[in-house]
Parts: structure tokens; C-alpha cells; sequence
């Protein structure tokens, strides 16, 4: 049996009686034999004994990589373990003419019974959509098909659009330059020294002004800089909305009117928020379920899940046009911050799992060939061709994975007690 040594590991010392290491050192021998050349003998034909001592090193590596897997998996098998990962193999005792003793150390999948899951309370209210918010919906979409028509040349005043071209002239490494740049003088999102210094300025009039960065801009070659800028403007421009009517409505899409191009909005914000109040029960759910389920689990699994985390945080930095490459990251800091919650979700997807098989949830064919339909048309090649690229790369496991995890959130959801939020009571003094 199994030694119980912490949590999930375990140890085994297993012995291989010396026959089976005898049968095994000649077969390795006889394998050696065949395919090494001896000075002095055709091939094949050097004496078992010479090729004995020559490779020694050899034959022990070959009789042990075939027997410690070979007996370990016995030995786990007959106690029935999962094992996950690969064994820490010590204390490998491996002599002429007797038996072949080793230890092995390793992790298991781990047992654990199944709580309540049905009726868990999460606080949820079903969303509301009012008139205020269809109009700003609405009011955004107005802003993006807005038309900058040019004005007479004048001086620019506040609320003006200035077309403008910049380059900078010191403060930073990497020149910038911009033929065509458009900025709204004291706009929320224009920086105050460029409003400031347009002021007032007229096309074809060229200003020179420093703008200081902060610490936090978003581009990088910027921030916490001073730099020395050339603007040049090239015109003054006016913002023109368009009328909010049944032509509005038709010239977005396949719409008749503008109420029907409002109730889509409607059901649109409805179906957002649906799902972010719902992805948010869920989270609680799951927490819920975590701490409701003690048991250890695997290093191995952990490790893997702060790979996963690592990695996806990798590619948000690369996304923002950050190289992780030149950044001073402390990578055994990042792993060791990723762990309680790496730990959390290995949990969490252990104890989905189980309830998945109890409740018999699995992914069917037609929703694997939907998801993946759907990653061909994001891809915008042959559904023929995605599916061999997922099955070559093992995605569709996954895939179906997902699909049934995500099956057993919402049958979770489903089956959960909601609770409306409380409103806030009132600081003091107030209502």
C-alpha cells in the first residue's frame, strides 16, 4: 500500500523480484549486442561478456527505463491511484543477481465527497433597461456617424475641431510625427497644454509648446516626458450630428423606424446586462462551492493552472505593445502571488467536474460543431479547414470541456436562490 506522505502525495517502495531483472539485463545485452561494432569482431558478433563490461552504463540505464515504469504502474494500478505528474524516482538499488529496489514519490487525483450545490444564494436581480438608457445607446451611435464639416478660417475658439500636423522637436528619443491629427480645443480628451496653446491660432499659423506627460500614459515612449512639439494648423472643423429619425434608423441597417431601431437597442442592453449579472451569480457560486469543499489538491495541477495565468497575463501585456522581454518582472514573485487564487481554481474546476458527471452534463456533437462554426467564421476560413488545425492542435477536447463546464454554470444558476440586492442605506445625516 501506499505511503501517505502529505495532501496528495504518496510513496511506494517497489522491488522487482531478481528473476525479471535477469531476463531484463539479458535482453538489453542481446539489444546492445546486435548494433554495437567491436574491433576484432563482425557485427553482432561480440561476446555477451565483453559487451557486459564495456556497456555496463548502458544495459543498467536500459533495464531500468523499462522496468521502474513498468513495475510502478503495476504497483498504483493494484492500489488503484490516479496519478498525476511524473514520479520523483530515489533510492534505486540495482546490483548483479538481485532484486531491483527503487522509491517512488508521486501525487494523486484527489477524493473528496460531493456538498450540497442545488439552492446556493446569490445575490442577483433580473436588469432593467429604462428610456435613458435606449437614448444614450443611442446618443453613442449618433456621436460615431457625426460628420466634421470644414469652416471658413478663423481663429480657433473652445469646441472647435483643429486638424493640425505635429512633430516634435526635443524631450523625446523617438521623433513623432503626425501629418493629420484632429483635436477638439477643450475637449474632455484633448491634453490641456495643446488646448491651451491652439488657442486662438488660425490655419496655416504654426506654434511651438512643450507638453508634459504623465507617469501613467498610455504610450510608453511618452510617458513622464516633456516634450517640445511643432503644431501646424491646417483647418478648423465643426462637428454636424445627424437627426435622430426613421431615415437615422434605415441607413444603420436592415430597420424600418426609429422605435424599431430602439427596441433592438433595448433588447441589446437587456441581453448585455443579463449576462454580466449572470457571469456574476456564477462567480458567486463558484466561491460559494470552493469554500464549501476542503480537500488538497495536486502541486501539479496548481503549477499548471499559474502557467496558464502567467501566460494569459503575458499576452495582455504583448496586446498593449508591451515586450514582458524589458520588463524587471519577478517571475518567482508572480508565481508565488498566483497561487492562492491558482489553488481556488483548480478547486473550483475539480469540484464543476464532479457535479457535471453526477448530473450527467457533456458537451454534445452539435455544440462542439457550433463552436467551432463559430471560430471559423472569427477566423474567416472553411469550417474544414479550422476543425483539422483545433483537432492537429487537441483544441476540441477543450473545447468540449468548456462547453460543459459552462453546461453546469448555468445548470448551477438555474437551480440557485436569488436574492435582490439591498439598496445602500444613507450616510448619516442624509434621507
Amino acid at each position: 500500500m501506499a505511503e501517505v506522505l502529505e495532501g496528495c502525495k504518496r510513496s511506494l517502495e517497489i522491488t522487482v523480484p531478481a528473476a525479471e531483472v535477469e531476463r531484463e539485463t539479458e535482453r538489453a545485452i542481446a539489444d546492445i549486442q546486435k548494433k554495437v561494432r567491436l574491433p576484432g569482431f563482425r557485427p553482432g558478433k561480440a561476446p555477451a561478456g565483453i559487451v557486459k563490461s564495456r556497456f555496463a552504463g548502458d544495459i543498467r540505464q536500459e533495464v531500468l527505463e523499462k522496468l521502474v515504469p513498468k513495475f510502478f504502474n503495476a504497483a498504483v494500478e493494484k492500489d488503484n491511484l490516479r496519478v498525476v505528474g511524473r514520479p520523483d524516482i530515489t533510492d534505486v538499488h540495482l546490483h548483479p543477481g538481485e532484486p531491483l529496489r527503487f522509491k517512488a514519490e508521486f501525487e494523486v487525483a484527489p477524493t473528496f465527497d460531493l456538498g450540497e450545490y442545488r439552492g446556493i444564494t446569490v445575490t442577483y436581480s433580473e436588469p432593467q433597461v429604462t428610456e435613458e438608457d435606449v437614448n444614450e445607446r443611442l446618443n453613442q451611435i449618433r456621436e460615431q456617424k457625426a460628420e466634421y464639416v470644414n469652416e471658413e478660417p478663423r481663429p480657433l475658439a473652445d469646441g472647435d475641431y483643429a486638424v493640425i500636423s505635429l512633430e516634435s522637436l526635443a524631450g523625446v528619443a523617438e521623433p513623432v510625427s503626425q501629418d493629420e491629427l484632429m483635436l477638439q480645443i477643450g475637449g474632455e480628451t484633448t491634453m490641456a497644454a495643446f488646448s491651451d496653446n491652439l488657442r486662438g491660432a488660425s490655419p496655416d499659423e504654426s506654434r511651438e509648446f512643450d507638453v508634459t506627460y504623465p507617469e501613467d500614459y498610455e504610450r510608453k515612449n511618452l510617458a513622464g516626458r516633456t516634450v517640445r512639439f511643432k503644431a501646424t494648423v491646417k483647418a478648423v472643423r465643426r462637428k454636424e450630428l445627424p437627426e435622430l429619425n426613421d431615415e437615422f434608423a434605415k441607413d444603420l441597417g436592415d430597420f424600418q423606424s426609429l422605435n424599431e431601431l430602439k427596441d433592438t437597442i433595448r433588447k441589446n442592453i437587456l441581453r448585455e446586462r443579463e449576462h454580466r449579472a449572470q457571469e456574476d451569480a456564477k462567480h458567486q457560486i463558484i466561491e460559494k462551492l470552493v469554500d464549501a469543499h476542503d480537500f488538497p489538491v495536486p502541486d501539479a495541477y496548481v503549477d499548471r493552472q499559474i502557467e496558464i495565468s502567467v501566460e494569459n497575463k503575458l499576452r495582455t501585456l504583448v496586446g498593449q505593445g508591451l515586450d514582458p522581454k524589458g520588463l524587471k518582472l519577478d517571475w518567482q514573485k508572480l508565481r508565488e502571488n498566483e497561487k492562492d487564487r491558482a489553488v481556488r481554481d483548480v478547486k473550483a474546476s475539480l469540484i464543476l467536474d464532479k457535479i457535471a458527471d453526477r448530473e450527467a452534463i457533456g458537451a454534445t456533437q452539435d455544440e462542439v460543431d457550433r463552436e467551432v462554426q463559430r471560430i471559423a467564421r472569427q477566423q474567416r476560413e472553411a469550417v474544414a479547414v479550422t476543425r483539422a488545425k483545433l483537432q492537429k492542435e487537441g483544441a476540441l477536447g477543450r473545447i468540449a470541456a468548456n462547453i460543459r463546464t459552462e453546461k453546469t454554470l448555468n445548470f448551477l444558476f438555474e437551480h440557485s436562490r436569488k436574492e435582490a440586492s439591498k439598496p445602500e442605506s444613507p450616510a448619516p445625516g442624509q434621507g
